[in-house]
Order: C-alpha cells, then structure tokens, then sequence
C-alpha cells in the first residue's frame, strides 16, 4: 500500500486543534495583541532605538481564523520534520504568482502593506531551488503568524521518520544503540571464539556501538549537522 504524502499545513491545522478550540483562536489573538501591543511597541524602541516591525495591522474582523498559528506550534512541526522557519528574503525558491496574488488580495481587503513575511521549508530551500511544500507566513504580533500561502509538493511521507533520530541526543543515541544490536546480531556466533557465549556478544556489541558512534559522530562535525531544535529558526548552515 502507497503511503500518502505529508502535508504540513494539515498537520499544523491539526496540532492547533488539539492544543485550543480553533473558533476561539481569533478573540484570544485580539484580546492578547489588545493588551501587549503597547508594551511590546516601547520594549522594541528602546532596545533598538527606532521603530521596529513587530506584526501587520491586520483588520481582525476580516481575518480567517483557520489560518493563524503561534510560533510554539510552528516550531513543533518544524522539529517533527526537520524543517526551517525563516525571513524570506534567506528563501532561495521562487515564490509562485498564487502567492503574490494572495499577498495583493490581502492588502487590498485589510488596507495595509504586509511586511516581515517568513517561510517553513527544508533546509535545502534555502540554499537551493526545489518544490517541497514551502508555506509563507506574515506576522500578526505577539508570536502569532497569519498563513498567506502554500504551494509545491507535500514532504515525503516518512520524513517525519527520518527526522526523529535529530530531534536531540537522546534519539540519536538510541538509534545508534538499536543499529549497533542488529549489526552485532548478524555476526556469526563464536566468530572470535570456539564456543559462544552472552559476554562474547555484549563485548562484540560495546565495541559495534564505539564504531558507529564515531562514525556518526565523525560525520556530524564534518558536515556542520545539528539537531532539529538548534536549526528550526536558525539562518546559518553550520549552527
């Protein structure tokens, strides 16, 4: 049986509801940015000294709820599928004319100029160009983010799957714990010695599990990998 791809704006639709009531998504919005906006627009003068851009003057009245998602569940899904949330402008994908249109269509109905768009993709995006499910995102303040568009491919179904060993240490640990077990399992019994025995294969198994763990290790400071949770919101290649 064919495995249905992923699709990541239906996982988020997903995690946001089993995190809030979707139909209360638009007043908790309002009534936080009602309260903080303020607050947050005094914070941002005096550290930076000028004005900064810290969300859309959206009219909320007019805004889809379904649509509007806080960076905690953002960050989720981008650690579950080891993907980056990023300013545009590091974007190296063509942003396709649906998009544009949208971004038109949204300034037109809220009378606005929507700055500070952001994107969920893979790594890869950007850098190079591809076509794995990107979704462009605007800010709406106080960690809220308004979905303008999706478009290419969904992502493959089992990287979820494949993303899990660098969610952090502690699975990658294990992977290489339970790769090691089946590598040491494959060796014939009493290979380096005339009778086997259960200390024979932990020992043969201590050092499988030296040999992989180098190698990955190896391999991961060559290549400047990190795991999920350092890279999500990173713009660098090599964090």
């Amino acid at each position: 049986m064919l495995l249905k791809n992923t699709n990541i704006e239906e996982k988020l639709d997903h995690l946001r509801t089993k995190s809030n009531d979707s139909d209360e998504t638009l007043a908790t919005v309002y009534r936080i940015l009602q309260k903080d906006t303020e607050n947050e627009d005094r914070i941002q003068q005096t550290i930076s000294g000028g004005n900064a851009q810290v969300g859309n003057a959206f009219d909320f009245d007019l805004l889809d709820t379904n649509k509007i998602y806080h960076i905690d569940q953002i960050k989720r899904i981008c650690i579950d599928y080891r993907l980056r949330f990023l300013a545009s402008k590091y974007f190296k994908g063509e942003i396709p004319p649906e998009a544009i249109s949208k971004i038109k269509e949204l300034e037109k109905t809220h009378n606005i100029d929507l700055k500070g768009f952001k994107i969920v993709a893979p790594s890869k995006l950007f850098k190079l160009e591809d076509k794995d499910d990107p979704l462009l995102f605007v800010p709406i303040g106080n960690n809220y983010f308004y979905l303008v568009h999706k478009w290419g491919n969904d992502l493959h179904p089992l990287r979820k799957l494949f993303a899990w060993p660098f969610k952090g240490i502690v699975n990658l640990t294990l992977l290489v714990l339970l790769i090691s077990y089946f590598c040491t399992a494959l060796i014939p019994s009493g290979l380096f010695s005339k009778t086997a025995s259960t200390s024979e294969f932990w020992i043969i198994y201590f050092f499988m599990f030296k040999s992989i763990a180098s190698v990955v290790i190896f391999y991961g400071f060559a290549l400047g990998k990190n795991f999920n949770t350092a890279i999500w919101n990173s713009k660098y290649f090599n964090v």
